[in-house]
This record gives C-alpha cells, structure tokens and sequence, in this order.
C-alpha cells in the first residue's frame, strides 16, 4: 500500500542503489589497502632501497600533510563537521597522544631501515598484546581467560618468526617492537582521556589536532639528530627531482591512510576494519615479497602464521566477550 499520491517504490530501484552501496563500499576498502601497503613499501623503499635514511623528516613530512590536508578536507570539504578543543586541558591530552603517536611512527619508520616488511608486518602484528598490557596495568580491564589464552600464539609466533628470520636486526627488531607498543599505548590512551563526552573527538579532527603538534614536536629533533638534512634533500633534488615527488606522494598517501580508515570504518565497522586489517598485513607480506625479493625461511612463515591465527583467535573473543 501506498502513500496517497504517491508510487510504489521501484525493486530495481533499491537494488541498484544497494548495488551502487556495494561498489562503494568496495572501492573504500580497495583504497584503504592500497593507501596502507603503499605507504608502508614506500617507506621502506626510501628509507632503504632508495638511500633517503632520515625517518624523523619523514614523518615530520607526513604529519605536515595530515595537518594540512585534514583541515582542508574539514574546513573546506566538509567531510565531517569540526569539533572543536573546549579546554587547555584537553589540548594537553592531545599534546601528550601526538607525543605517544609521533613515538610509534618514527620507530616504525626507523625499523624499516633495517628490517623486511615482511618481518615489520609480523612483529606489528602483535598489537593486541600490548593493548591488553597496557589496558590491564593502565585500566585495571581484565579480559576473560580464554581471551588471554589467545595471546600466547600472537607472542609464540613472532619469537618463531625472529628465530627463522634471515635479515633479523636487533636493533630494528627493538624499534619495531617500540613502535607496536606505543600504537598501542595510543589507543589506551585515548580511551582514557578523551573518554567524556565533550572531549570525545573524532579521528579525523583528532588528527587535525595532533598533526601541528606532532610537527612542533619532530622539528627540533630533526634538526638536532638529522644533520642538514634539508641541505641533503636539496642536493638530491638537483641530481635527481624524483624524490620530490616521492615525498610529496608519500606524505600525500600518508594522510589518505587515515582518512580511509575513517571512511571504511563509518561505512562499515570497527569490527570489520578489523578483520581486514588482519589480512592486510598478510597482503603486505605477500606484495613486499614479491617487490624487494627479500629472503625468506618456512620458519619465519610459519611464525607469521601463528601470530595471524592469534590475532583472529583474540578478534574473535573480544567480539564474543563484548556481546550482551
């Protein structure tokens, strides 16, 4: 029955439209793994193929993009309305996150210097862990047993990893390992607080927030730890003007990282960003593999393996433990 002047709504009608959400909704996802692992195996490629070895810069340049891209895409674009910092209070909440996020990025970038993107992926892999640590030291959350117990494959795996990993660098595997653990402490962090409701944020103006501040923060420590590396990158750019819009590009790719994570998780769920994110890293493995021809053992997979399983295996209680 219809409304009185009105039409029957059209079958085809409503199937295009969930055929139109469909394609949609694949094609954010196609964009989140491509931002993802192209920003992950260019880095790596500047950072250790290409010779460009200055991680603090570099992030110092992705994080000029995320704050320079997300206020235009929230001040301009309007892609989510602006909130706005109520209090010097929670301006320092965010300083201190931007610290903790500026901590895990230049690890993690560091780590690639010397480290596979295979075996990165694998050591990254193990997030949960120190989600869980942190939560139960910082929070005093306990999980269930059965959600600890798949934790023990997660850290299993990455030591049967190391063990058969041929280019392991102890000194990588530590930044690796520093930058799983401070991602981690992040989204501890802000679950702490910005835990009210007039300081929740959402990422994307979290992010234009931290980005300046994350700037501030990287530009004394590029200039004291990363000698005239501007005077460097100019002199690159005469030789050769490609790393300019390596840069450019990859700072560029840094931000759509972030903004398809948004994206994906409003147009489907935290849940399955997730899940997807799970397999990514394998996509991860399997393309740096494939690109850099890095060597690697049955050992260091099967470790990977493990850890994967884990990571599922604790997805999977997590979601069972938080139903009503």
């Amino acid at each position: 029955m219809t409304a009185k002047g009105g039409a029957a709504p059209s079958p085809g009608g409503t199937g295009a439209a969930a055929g139109t959400g469909r394609l949609f909704t694949v094609g954010l996802v196609t964009a989140w793994y491509s931002s993802n692992i192209g920003v992950l195996l260019l880095n790596k490629y500047l950072l250790s193929n290409y010779g460009f070895k200055y991680p603090i810069f570099l992030t110092m340049c992705h994080m000029s993009a995320c704050a320079l891209l997300s206020y235009a895409a929230i001040a301009w674009l309007r892609v989510v309305p602006m909130q706005l910092v109520r209090s010097r209070v929670q301006l320092a909440k965010i300083a201190a996150l931007s610290l903790v996020f500026c901590g895990s990025v230049v690890s993690g970038n560091v780590s690639l210097r010397y480290l596979p993107v295979s075996f990165n992926q694998a050591v990254g892999a193990t997030t949960p862990f120190f989600t869980a640590v942190f939560a139960y030291i910082m929070t005093v959350k306990r999980e269930s047993w059965v959600t600890y117990l798949t934790l023990v494959p997660v850290v299993t795996g990455v030591i049967i990893a190391s063990g058969g990993e041929p280019s392991f660098h102890l000194f990588g595997f530590i930044m690796c390992i520093g930058a799983t653990a401070a991602r981690a402490l992040k989204t501890v962090l802000q679950g702490i607080l910005l835990s009210s409701e007039g300081e929740k944020l959402n990422s994307m103006n979290l992010l234009l927030y931290m980005a300046p501040i994350a700037v501030i923060l990287l530009l004394p420590a590029t200039i004291f730890m990363e000698d005239n590396v501007v005077g460097v990158t100019i002199q690159l750019a005469k030789k050769d003007f490609t790393i300019v819009w390596l840069l450019l590009f990859n700072s560029c790719l840094a931000y759509f990282v972030n903004l398809t994570n948004f994206l994906v998780t409003k147009h489907t769920s935290a849940l399955t960003l997730q899940v997807l994110g799970n397999a990514k890293g394998a996509v991860a493995v399997v393309v740096s593999i494939m690109i850099f021809r890095n060597p690697v053992s049955i050992t260091g997979m099967l470790g990977y393996t493990l850890t994967v399983i884990g990571v599922i295996l604790y997805s999977e209680s997590k979601k069972r433990s938080n139903k009503p």
